[in-house]
C-alpha cells in the first residue's frame, strides 16, 4: 500500500520538525521546505498528498503558493497561521485552502484535521458503486472517476469541494444547516463552521453556476442552510 506523503512548508524550522515528529506517528511520508517557492519545486518532483503551508514565508507566501497549487492540483491545503482574524481565514479559503488552523495549534486537533482531509482526498467516492454516476438536471458526477460535470463540461473540484457536492447531491432537495455540512463532509464536530462551510459553498457556486448570484443549483434557504435543487 502506499504510504500516504506530507508536504510541510514553514519557514520556521522548529515548527516543522516539530511536526514532522507528529506527522511520522501517524505514519506519514513527511517532505520538508520552508519557503512557498521551495515546496512549488517539492510538487513539481515528488507525489505529495497533503500540504500544511504557513503564510507569512520569505520568496512566496503561502496564499500565492496556494493560488500557483490550485492551477493544476486539487492536493488538500491546510494553511497554518498566526493571524486568527476571520478575514485572513477567508482569504486563505477563498485562495484555495481547504481548511485553516492558527497557531499556536494543538498537534492532536491538527492530527485530526490531517486524518480527515487524508480520508476525502483518498478515499471519497469509494462506496456505493452501485450507482456510482449521479445525475441531477445538468448535472453528472461520476464517483468512480471523482469527476463532475455541469452540461457535459467536466469541473475542477478540490477534495473538500467534492466532498459538498457529493454530499448534498445524494440529497439533493433536502437542506441541510452549515453545522450538518461541516460534520458531514469534514468529518469531525463543528467549531466555527460559519465561514467556513460558506466559502467553500461560494467557490462551488462561482465553478458550476453560469451567474453565482442566480444559482440554479446550488442555492441557499435563509435561516435554514443550503441544498442543491432537485431536478
Amino acid at each position: 500500500m502506499e504510504k500516504l506523503s506530507v508536504l510541510v512548508c514553514d519557514d520556521d524550522k522548529d515548527i516543522v520538525n516539530a511536526l514532522e515528529i507528529y506527522l511520522k506517528q501517524e505514519n506519514y511520508d513527511v517532505i520538508k521546505s520552508f519557503t512557498g517557492k521551495q515546496a512549488l519545486d517539492v510538487l513539481s518532483k515528488r507525489k505529495v498528498h497533503l500540504i500544511l503551508l504557513d503564510i507569512m514565508m520569505p520568496e512566496l507566501d503561502g496564499l500565492n503558493a496556494t493560488i500557483k497549487i490550485r492551477e493544476n492540483q486539487n492536493i488538500p491545503i491546510i494553511i497554518l497561521s498566526a493571524k486568527s482574524e476571520d478575514t485572513d481565514k477567508i482569504t486563505g479559503l477563498n485562495f484555495g485552502a481547504d481548511d485553516y488552523v492558527t497557531k499556536p495549534f494543538n498537534p492532536l486537533e491538527l492530527m485530526a484535521r490531517v486524518k480527515s482531509q487524508m480520508r476525502r482526498y483518498t478515499i471519497l467516492g469509494s462506496m456505493e458503486k452501485k450507482q456510482s454516476v449521479l445525475k441531477n438536471g445538468g448535472m453528472e458526477l461520476d464517483k468512480e472517476a471523482k469527476e463532475l460535470k455541469i452540461d457535459g463540461e467536466s469541473i475542477k473540484l478540490t477534495a473538500t469541494e467534492y466532498g459538498i457536492v457529493l454530499y448534498l447531491l445524494e440529497n439533493a432537495g433536502k437542506v441541510f444547516s452549515i453545522d450538518q455540512i461541516y460534520e458531514s463532509v469534514w468529518n469531525e464536530p463543528a467549531y466555527s463552521s460559519d465561514n467556513t462551510v460558506s466559502v467553500h459553498i461560494r467557490r462551488i457556486r462561482e465553478k458550476i453556476e453560469i451567474n453565482p448570484k442566480e444559482p440554479k443549483y446550488l442555492k441557499v434557504v435563509w435561516g435554514i442552510g443550503y441544498k442543491i435543487e432537485k431536478y
